[in-house]
């Protein structure tokens, strides 16, 4: 027994002394993590926020960063960028008659992708009413409607009103659209119940706007048809109002620090030249107003070819379980998580199961799409998202990170990874929900 206790110390010392030597010869270095995350959250990327000038320096980083890697460019791209169109839909004038009275406009929400929308009590779309109840789940109900793909009318009673005003106010923000939608759902906060006669009437205008994710890739070895995904969101939300006179929200952990350990991992890959798997190395935009980068990418693929998916978000500080851990959203769903907390055993690094259930992260960041298709597609994070006050604010900013610690996030990534990309493990599916 003793002898045993002896080998087992031996080894995890000798396992945790080669990764050190590893790791201090890559580019996966504190001086190398810090020229590339100061970098993208200086004051001159201006916050980064998709769909305006402000966001191209930071592509444009990013793409000369995955050059200087020697990553290739993807199957199908001319270039690192990954070019597409989403649609921004404004609302004009609306009008929504119940029984003939007309509803305040703070009463009413259109969302939809036509420019004119004109129904009356006759209409198909009419006839497909739905009603949420004062004792419905408002938001349950809300991603129902939204992902049941069919035009029509919801009433929602008005005991939802300050819920209903918080969407109202969200969905008017965020009014891109990756293809134009031909489905169109009215909602009205209203107390009417069976409205016998029904009017809608509006005009939308529709601009297309130019989206870009970047985009590198890493041929396997013997596997080539069979992919991982290492991937961030390089987008921001800009600009706002000023604070202390500083209006630039950063976003130094949200998510540069996800796209430095993007660039970090891809130029260690390359170095290692030992991935059977082909790795594909993706900075998305427009996570922050949608996820449209994430939904475009992932329609270019063919799910069943991803074997894996590394979206890394928010790891500039220290997690709730103490320094070099980290948390992976959806821990249960596949054994992804279970591969890499093997693979990290007897080392100073690890990833345990996501301890805010409550925040529903899995569905909130760029997995979420591919995950959806059936992809073992997890977030890893260290973020305290329960008591994060620069989350979303001026003060995210880079002298708020941990460096060590990140890079020490970033050294695990590659370690726990190491299985996957060598072919030897394959997680388990997640459940479609195609």
């Amino acid at each position: 027994m003793i002898f045993r206790t002896k080998h087992f110390i031996l080894t995890c010392t000798i396992t945790i002394t080669l990764m050190g030597q590893l790791f201090a010869q890559t580019p996966i270095n504190a001086s190398e993590v810090t020229r590339i995350v100061k970098t993208l959250s200086a004051d001159n990327m201006r916050g980064r926020k998709a769909l305006t000038p402000d966001i191209d320096k930071a592509a444009a980083f990013i793409s000369t960063e995955f050059k200087k890697a020697g990553l290739q460019i993807f199957p199908g791209l001319k270039s690192f960028e990954q070019p597409f169109a989403a649609y921004e839909v404004n609302s004009g004038s609306s009008t929504v008659l119940l029984d003939g009275k007309t509803l305040p406009e703070q009463a009413v929400f259109i969302r939809t992708g036509a420019k004119k929308v004109e129904w009356n009590q006759n209409s198909s779309q009419v006839k497909n009413t739905t009603s949420i109840e004062a004792s419905d789940n408002l938001i349950q109900k809300f991603q129902e409607t939204l992902t049941s793909r069919k035009s029509g009318l919801i009433l929602i009673d008005t005991a939802h009103a300050e819920l209903f005003k918080r969407y109202k106010n969200y969905m008017s923000r965020n009014n891109i659209q990756l293809g134009l939608d031909s489905t169109t759902l009215v909602f009205a906060l209203t107390s009417i119940k069976n409205p016998q006669t029904v009017q809608v009437s509006a005009q939308n205008s529709i601009t297309e706007k130019a989206l870009k994710n970047i985009v590198g890739y890493l041929p396997g070895t013997s596997r080539k048809n069979e992919y991982v995904i290492f991937s961030a969101h390089y987008d921001h939300i800009g600009i706002l109002d000023p604070v202390n006179g500083d209006s630039i929200a950063n976003g130094a952990d949200d998510d540069a620090t996800g796209t430095t350990a993007v660039i970090t991992l891809a130029n260690y890959f390359k170095k290692q030249k030992n991935n059977a798997r082909s790795l594909i190395f993706v900075a998305f935009t427009a996570e922050e107003i949608g996820g449209y980068g994430a939904q475009y990418f992932s329609k270019q693929l063919i799910p069943e070819q991803v074997t894996a998916m590394f979206n890394i978000e928010m790891i500039g500080k220290e997690s709730q379980f103490g320094k070099n851990a980290g948390f992976i959203t959806g821990f249960d769903k596949s054994d992804f998580g279970k591969i890499l907390q093997k693979n990290l055993a007897g080392s100073n690094y690890s990833f345990q199961p996501d301890p805010y259930i409550k925040e529903n992260l899995f569905y909130r960041s760029d997995n979420a799409t591919l995950a959806r298709l059936g992809v073992p597609a997890h977030s890893l994070s260290t973020d305290k998202i329960d008591t994060d006050k620069l989350y979303h604010s001026v003060d995210d900013e880079f002298a708020s990170l941990d460096i060590a610690n990140m890079t020490n996030i970033i050294k695990a990534i590659a370690q726990a990874a190491r299985s996957i990309i060598a072919g030897q493990d394959t997680p388990t599916r997640i459940q479609s929900e195609k």
